[in-house]
Protein backbone atom coordinates (compact mmCIF):
# COMPACT_ATOMS: atom_id res chain seq x y z
CA UNK A 1 0.00 0.00 0.00
CA UNK A 2 2.00 3.17 -1.35
CA UNK A 3 1.39 6.78 0.03
CA UNK A 4 1.57 9.42 1.24
CA UNK A 5 1.18 12.39 4.59
CA UNK A 6 -0.45 15.72 3.23
CA UNK A 7 -2.25 18.77 4.79
CA UNK A 8 -5.10 19.69 2.90
CA UNK A 9 -4.90 23.73 1.76
CA UNK A 10 -8.22 24.13 0.44
CA UNK A 11 -10.25 23.73 -3.10
CA UNK A 12 -10.14 25.43 -6.78
CA UNK A 13 -11.23 24.96 -9.99
CA UNK A 14 -8.56 23.34 -12.75
CA UNK A 15 -9.05 24.12 -15.98
CA UNK A 16 -8.88 21.35 -18.49
CA UNK A 17 -7.28 21.64 -21.97
CA UNK A 18 -10.83 21.71 -23.57
CA UNK A 19 -11.88 24.11 -21.33
CA UNK A 20 -13.24 21.68 -18.69
CA UNK A 21 -13.83 23.16 -15.63
CA UNK A 22 -13.30 20.22 -12.69
CA UNK A 23 -13.48 20.94 -8.91
CA UNK A 24 -10.56 20.21 -7.10
CA UNK A 25 -8.98 19.63 -3.60
CA UNK A 26 -5.25 21.06 -3.39
CA UNK A 27 -3.28 18.88 -0.82
CA UNK A 28 0.52 19.94 -0.06
CA UNK A 29 1.63 16.14 -0.20
CA UNK A 30 5.23 15.73 1.53
CA UNK A 31 7.81 15.28 1.42
CA UNK A 32 8.23 12.99 4.27
CA UNK A 33 10.33 11.44 5.83
CA UNK A 34 10.76 7.40 6.91
CA UNK A 35 11.45 7.92 11.12
CA UNK A 36 11.24 3.51 11.18
CA UNK A 37 10.45 0.37 9.38
CA UNK A 38 8.76 -2.63 10.97
CA UNK A 39 8.95 -5.78 10.21
CA UNK A 40 7.00 -9.67 10.49
CA UNK A 41 9.76 -11.10 12.38
CA UNK A 42 10.75 -8.10 14.68
CA UNK A 43 7.48 -6.30 14.94
CA UNK A 44 4.68 -9.00 14.26
CA UNK A 45 3.66 -7.12 11.18
CA UNK A 46 5.17 -4.88 8.07
CA UNK A 47 4.96 -0.88 7.86
CA UNK A 48 6.44 2.04 7.58
CA UNK A 49 6.22 4.94 9.96
CA UNK A 50 6.48 8.35 8.18
CA UNK A 51 7.13 12.05 9.35
CA UNK A 52 5.57 15.25 8.07
CA UNK A 53 5.96 18.39 9.14
CA UNK A 54 8.12 19.56 11.28
CA UNK A 55 8.03 21.41 14.95
CA UNK A 56 10.38 23.37 17.19
CA UNK A 57 13.11 21.32 19.00
CA UNK A 58 12.30 22.66 22.62
CA UNK A 59 8.63 21.04 21.68
CA UNK A 60 9.89 17.69 21.43
CA UNK A 61 10.65 14.84 24.47
CA UNK A 62 13.79 13.92 24.83
CA UNK A 63 13.78 10.42 23.95
CA UNK A 64 12.27 11.62 20.10
CA UNK A 65 14.55 14.31 19.77
CA UNK A 66 17.52 11.39 19.72
CA UNK A 67 16.00 9.62 16.95
CA UNK A 68 15.66 12.11 14.87
CA UNK A 69 19.38 13.34 15.73
CA UNK A 70 20.20 10.07 14.51
CA UNK A 71 18.05 10.03 11.41
CA UNK A 72 19.57 13.77 10.87
CA UNK A 73 16.12 15.18 10.39
CA UNK A 74 14.15 17.87 11.39
CA UNK A 75 11.72 17.09 14.59
CA UNK A 76 8.60 16.02 12.65
CA UNK A 77 5.20 17.29 13.64
CA UNK A 78 2.96 13.99 12.81
CA UNK A 79 4.30 10.59 12.79
CA UNK A 80 1.66 8.18 11.11
CA UNK A 81 1.86 4.55 10.25
CA UNK A 82 1.04 2.57 6.77
CA UNK A 83 0.86 -1.00 6.53
CA UNK A 84 2.01 -3.37 4.31
CA UNK A 85 4.07 -0.35 2.33
CA UNK A 86 6.57 -1.76 -0.22
CA UNK A 87 10.06 -1.26 1.20
CA UNK A 88 12.96 -2.36 -1.14
CA UNK A 89 15.70 -0.23 -0.85
CA UNK A 90 14.17 2.54 1.12
CA UNK A 91 15.77 3.15 5.23
CA UNK A 92 15.17 5.56 7.79
CA UNK A 93 15.76 8.95 6.83
CA UNK A 94 15.06 8.40 3.30
CA UNK A 95 12.35 10.93 2.25
CA UNK A 96 9.35 10.21 0.21
CA UNK A 97 7.67 12.95 -2.50
CA UNK A 98 4.82 13.67 -4.20
CA UNK A 99 6.13 12.42 -7.69
CA UNK A 100 5.26 8.85 -6.07
CA UNK A 101 1.95 9.89 -7.74
CA UNK A 102 1.44 10.80 -11.40
CA UNK A 103 -1.86 12.46 -13.18
CA UNK A 104 -4.60 9.93 -13.56
CA UNK A 105 -3.97 7.57 -10.75
CA UNK A 106 -6.44 6.32 -8.41
CA UNK A 107 -6.12 7.06 -4.66
CA UNK A 108 -7.93 6.61 -1.47
CA UNK A 109 -7.77 10.06 1.18
CA UNK A 110 -8.10 9.28 4.60
CA UNK A 111 -8.93 12.35 7.42
CA UNK A 112 -11.14 13.54 10.29
CA UNK A 113 -14.00 15.08 9.20
CA UNK A 114 -14.91 18.09 10.37
CA UNK A 115 -16.73 18.57 13.60
CA UNK A 116 -20.91 19.98 13.85
CA UNK A 117 -20.53 19.79 17.46
CA UNK A 118 -24.01 18.22 18.61
CA UNK A 119 -26.59 18.36 16.35
CA UNK A 120 -30.51 17.35 16.20
CA UNK A 121 -32.34 13.99 14.09
CA UNK A 122 -32.48 15.96 11.05
CA UNK A 123 -29.15 17.32 10.25
CA UNK A 124 -27.61 14.18 11.69
CA UNK A 125 -29.56 11.26 10.22
CA UNK A 126 -31.48 13.03 7.51
CA UNK A 127 -34.87 12.31 9.07
CA UNK A 128 -37.74 14.32 7.43
CA UNK A 129 -39.11 15.68 10.42
CA UNK A 130 -42.85 15.48 12.11
CA UNK A 131 -45.82 17.12 10.35
CA UNK A 132 -46.52 20.91 10.63
CA UNK A 133 -50.41 20.62 11.54
CA UNK A 134 -52.74 19.57 14.26
CA UNK A 135 -51.01 21.68 17.21
CA UNK A 136 -47.76 20.56 16.70
CA UNK A 137 -46.02 23.42 15.61
CA UNK A 138 -42.83 22.98 18.76
CA UNK A 139 -42.22 19.18 17.05
CA UNK A 140 -41.49 19.69 13.67
CA UNK A 141 -37.93 18.86 14.06
CA UNK A 142 -38.60 16.28 16.65
CA UNK A 143 -37.52 12.86 16.69
CA UNK A 144 -40.81 11.65 17.06
CA UNK A 145 -41.67 7.84 19.33
CA UNK A 146 -38.58 6.25 20.37
CA UNK A 147 -39.86 2.97 21.35
CA UNK A 148 -42.86 1.22 22.90
CA UNK A 149 -44.28 1.42 26.24
CA UNK A 150 -44.91 -1.61 28.81
CA UNK A 151 -42.48 -4.31 26.07
CA UNK A 152 -39.32 -3.44 25.55
CA UNK A 153 -39.67 -0.96 28.03
CA UNK A 154 -36.11 0.38 27.10
CA UNK A 155 -34.63 2.10 24.39
CA UNK A 156 -32.77 -0.34 21.99
CA UNK A 157 -29.08 0.48 21.49
CA UNK A 158 -27.96 2.04 18.12
CA UNK A 159 -31.48 3.94 17.58
CA UNK A 160 -30.63 7.11 15.57
CA UNK A 161 -31.18 10.21 17.79
CA UNK A 162 -29.37 13.26 18.34
CA UNK A 163 -25.75 13.84 19.26
CA UNK A 164 -22.13 14.59 18.30
CA UNK A 165 -21.94 14.83 14.60
CA UNK A 166 -18.60 14.57 13.02
CA UNK A 167 -14.80 14.34 14.01
CA UNK A 168 -14.23 11.18 12.46
CA UNK A 169 -11.96 9.31 10.65
CA UNK A 170 -13.05 9.39 7.50
CA UNK A 171 -11.99 7.51 4.27
CA UNK A 172 -13.11 8.30 0.48
CA UNK A 173 -12.26 5.95 -2.11
CA UNK A 174 -11.68 5.77 -6.15
CA UNK A 175 -10.27 10.02 -6.31
CA UNK A 176 -8.54 10.94 -9.26
CA UNK A 177 -5.39 12.88 -9.35
CA UNK A 178 -5.32 15.57 -12.04
CA UNK A 179 -2.49 17.06 -11.40
CA UNK A 180 1.36 17.02 -9.66
CA UNK A 181 3.33 19.67 -9.24
CA UNK A 182 6.76 18.18 -8.16
CA UNK A 183 8.38 21.39 -7.52
CA UNK A 184 5.82 22.70 -5.13
CA UNK A 185 4.73 19.13 -3.48
CA UNK A 186 1.14 19.90 -4.60
CA UNK A 187 -1.59 17.37 -5.41
CA UNK A 188 -4.71 18.07 -6.98
CA UNK A 189 -6.97 15.47 -6.55
CA UNK A 190 -10.76 15.64 -7.94
CA UNK A 191 -13.29 16.44 -5.71
CA UNK A 192 -13.70 16.77 -1.89
CA UNK A 193 -11.88 15.11 0.64
CA UNK A 194 -12.29 14.59 4.32
CA UNK A 195 -11.15 17.36 7.16
CA UNK A 196 -11.03 21.13 7.33
CA UNK A 197 -8.11 23.34 5.99
CA UNK A 198 -4.81 22.41 7.22
CA UNK A 199 -5.75 19.23 8.65
CA UNK A 200 -3.79 16.12 7.89
CA UNK A 201 -4.47 13.69 5.66
CA UNK A 202 -3.43 9.94 4.59
CA UNK A 203 -3.04 9.76 0.54
CA UNK A 204 -2.85 6.18 -1.21
CA UNK A 205 -2.54 4.46 -4.25
CA UNK A 206 -6.35 2.74 -4.18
Amino acid sequence: MVGILGKKLGMTTFFTDNGEAVPCTVIEAGPCHITQIKTLEKDGYNAVQLGFGTKHEKNVNKPQRVVFSKLNIAPQRYLHEIRDYPVSEEKPGDSIKVNLFKSGDKVKVSGISKGKGFQGVMKRHGFGGGVQTHGQSDRSRAPGSIGQSSYPSRVFKGLKMAGRMGGNKTTVRNLKVIKVFDDSNLLLIKGAVPGAINSLVEILKD
